[in-house]
């Protein structure tokens, strides 16, 4: 057996895995934590803060990447860097459970994020020293392909498998109708369904309307009863319906800025409906119902019942008993739910509640014990199969001061170049939109419908937006990619544009109409994330076009901090605009954001031949 191939290990051995690891941590903090902390309850202000804020080791990425090449090989990095991830969603899964879960949680995020965004500069630094230019051409296909796999994984396959362990680690699902029009005499009460005991299969509300305080008054007596038998934690009885606030001491932003900003766009551009709900001012009437184990619990176990509507008429709310927790000392006892239908209702009209026992804390820990283990054998594997390229030493020919001088060299070079403001303006500005809606699509698919969105269990969202949305994401930046190489960056930034903001619009008439049609459902992500993809060609070219000329590599990792600068800040106040204004106008908000971007087009100057595949040029 010769040297070469001892020393050397064919490329399909490595490139398929090296990127699929390359593309979960990513994946694990931009997308799989959003929707972790929307079941566990966190509020949507704080999920989109939280969250983007973990882009900022994507932006100070090219600051640190010149020591990557100094302290040790690219090879010892990724093997590193792939152990670390391991641990950090090792002890993600360990403090799911514990009740200061969301602190510790997001340190362990943290970890995944530097770790996620050093083995990135590993990987592609490795990917180029490892590879001729001819293999870098050949296999730059498999190795974006398998990024895309690992999306496919972890937005869809990890998600699916964590709705499935939600449902399977509780009881059976409870079901009931609730109708507005009054009880049928024949109606039979108390109904026993597999694992509880309801006081009716369908609960009637009479037309018309009580008064306010009388409503107040009925809630306030289920919740008092709830609280005093243990099925609603003390702290929670106070809580408005699905949303969950958290007690700090005020700080001088909340009294000066956060405060009296948010009073103003509630006032001027909130929904009206929804500050009503907020105040408890309602009209309507109401109708209870109560629900128990048929078994008692064991008393190591409880049982924490979630009910929300499943699909109907959102004129009928849940306004009380949302979440119930039973235990051996409360099971032999009923708990009580409060639904209000709204005056506005006409005619006969119906909706279904569904509630869930799944032991979500359990699930989401199993998710990521098995993305733990995932990569604790992908450091292993590479361990073992990555090469040894000649190429890949630690830079002991340079010295520290050496390295900063040139890196700041390079850093001053990049915005020296010609016409730069406009450039970073429209790096910045083109995915306005999206970055708000990034933030907020999973969040919008899992919540109620009687809280403005769709309802659908955590399954629902993987296959929706984890599988079905990123297939199109897929072909829609194939075609774009295609499409580019024709008639260059030039002819197609405009329509490019256009692609990737308009179909925002899917989601201003998803949440208005609220479709209980998954096949519908799927085909509106389908059409934004197709567009997005389409669209986002225009961006990845734009920032190789300005990167063009000596040191385009460091430029370019400049760009790519850009890019991520304009997801992470307007993505942290996208929960807090949506709390404010509720999902109807947020959705609209992010179709105004869709204009800065447009209005910095006619500024660009780019080559008319830029990007145009010269063999193609010819033939045409």
């Amino acid at each position: 057996m010769s040297l070469r191939k001892i020393n050397r290990r064919s490329p399909w051995c490595w490139i398929p895995t090296l990127y699929f690891a390359e593309g979960i941590p990513y994946v694990a903090v931009m997308t799989i934590a959003v929707i972790l902390y929307k079941r566990m309850g966190v509020s949507n202000t704080e999920i989109a803060l939280y969250t983007s804020w973990l882009y900022l080791p994507w932006v100070l990425k090219p600051l640190w990447s010149p020591f990557v090449d100094i302290l040790k090989t690219r090879r010892w990095w990724i093997i590193m860097m792939q152990l670390l991830v391991g641990a950090g969603l090792t002890g993600i899964a360990f403090t799911i459970p514990a009740s200061f879960f969301l602190q510790v949680t997001l340190a362990f995020f943290w970890l995944l994020a530097f770790s996620s965004a050093t083995h990135d500069i590993a990987a592609d630094g490795f990917y180029m020293i490892a590879l001729t230019p001819h293999e870098q051409s050949l296999y730059v296909g498999i190795r974006s392909t398998f990024y895309r796999i690992a999306m496919i994984t972890g937005q869809g396959l990890l998600i699916i498998l964590a709705g499935w362990l939600e449902i399977v680690s509780g009881y059976s699902p409870v079901e009931f109708k609730v109708m507005n029009s009054p009880v049928p005499e024949n109606e039979r009460f108390i109904t026993s369904q597999k694992d509880f005991i309801l006081s009716s299969s369908t609960l009637y509300i009479a037309p018309g309307t009580i008064s306010a305080d009388s409503v107040q008054n009925v809630v306030s007596r289920v919740n008092n009863y709830n609280r005093q038998q243990g099925f609603v934690p003390a702290e929670e009885v106070t809580m408005s319906p699905n949303k969950a606030k958290r007690l700090v001491t005020e700080s001088w932003w909340e009294n000066y800025v956060s405060r009296p900003l948010g009073n103003f766009i509630r006032k001027h551009f909130g929904d009206e409906e929804n500050a009503k709900t907020e105040n408890s001012v309602v009209s309507g009437n109401v109708g209870i119902i109560s629900v128990k184990p048929i078994k008692i619990p064991e008393p190591d176990r409880e049982i924490v019942l979630n009910t929300h509507l499943r699909r109907g008429d959102n004129s009928f709310q849940l306004i009380a008993g949302e979440r119930l927790v039973f235990t051996h000392l409360n099971g032999d006892k009923p708990a009580y739910m409060v639904i209000r239908a709204d005056a506005m209702l006409t005619g006969k009209s119906e909706a279904l509640f569904r509630g869930l026992s799944g032991n979500i804390p359990f699930a989401w820990s199993i998710t990521f014990f098995v993305l733990a283990g995932m990569f604790l054998f992908l450091s292993g594997y590479h361990r073992w199969v990555l090469p040894r390229p000649s190429g890949d030493r630690q830079g002991n020919f340079r010295t520290v001061k050496e390295v900063f001088r040139e890196f700041w060299k390079t850093f001053v070079s990049f915005f020296r170049k010609k016409e730069i403001g406009i450039g970073i303006l429209f790096m910045l500005t083109y995915r306005l939109a999206e970055s708000q809606l990034l933030k907020l699509a999973s969040p919008f698919m899992l919540d109620d419908r009687d809280a403005g969105g769709l309802g659908l269990t955590t399954g629902e969202v993987g296959m929706v937006y984890g599988t079905v949305g990123v297939i199109a994401l897929t072909i829609g930046g194939i075609l774009g990619g295609i499409a580019a190489s024709r008639k260059g960056l030039y002819f197609w930034l405009w329509p490019m544009a256009l692609a990737i903001s308009l179909p925002n619009l899917v989601y201003v008439y998803l949440s208005y109409m609220q479709p209980e049609s998954l096949l519908w459902i799927n085909i509106a992500v389908a059409v934004e994330q197709f567009g997005y993809g389409f669209g986002f060609t225009a961006y990845m070219l734009y920032m190789i076009y300005i990167s063009e000329g000596e040191h385009k590599t460091a430029h370019y990792a400049i760009c790519t901090a850009f890019m991520a600068l304009g997801m992470m800040i307007p993505g942290m106040a996208a929960g807090w605009i949506e709390e404010l204004i509720g999902y109807n106008r947020f959705f609209i908000w992010v179709m105004i954001c869709t204009l800065p971007g447009f209005a910095v087009l006619p500024f660009l100057k780019i080559d008319r031949t830029f990007g145009i595949n010269e063999d193609t040029d010819e033939k045409s």
